[in-house]
């Protein structure tokens, strides 16, 4: 049962930070949308396709956050998207309020709860340029 649970809180926080997850990831590198999904389902064991994926891509590129190209130097065409300098002050502002969120439910003794994996995940990102992990 508590793997079903925790299973449930990964879906849950993967599925409210997606448009974060995929800024990191675009922080690290360009990708187009399938190399996205790919990442996401390899690093949270959660699959969205591409009718959630694509349609998040286009809200984060007239945000400012992304800017996409085609890449036609590939057998198929592809669209690539890449972090705009807005999309990493949005990151910036992001892990700063996720730490300060953590460092309140932490100081609150009534909260038992762990949130250090919370805030080391954008670090596990940008030191391990591996896919990111929640246990």
């Amino acid at each position: 049962m508590i793997n079903n649970y925790q299973k449930e809180v990964q879906t849950k926080l993967t599925k409210g930070l997606l448009d974060m997850i995929i800024l990191q990831y675009l922080e690290q590198e360009s990708m187009h949308g399938y190399q996205l999904i790919t990442k996401i389902r390899k690093g949270f064991g959660v699959y969205f396709g591409p009718s959630t994926i694509y349609p998040l891509l286009g809200i984060l590129e007239k945000k400012g956050y992304i800017k996409s190209a085609w890449n036609m130097d590939t057998d198929r065409p592809r669209k690539e998207y890449k972090l705009t300098k807005e999309g990493k002050d949005v990151l910036n502002y992001t892990e700063g309020s996720l730490n300060l969120i953590c460092k309140n439910i932490a100081a609150d003794s009534k909260i038992g709860i762990q949130a250090a994996p919370l805030i080391s995940t954008r670090l596990n990102i940008q030191k391990e340029n591996s896919p990111l992990e929640i246990s």
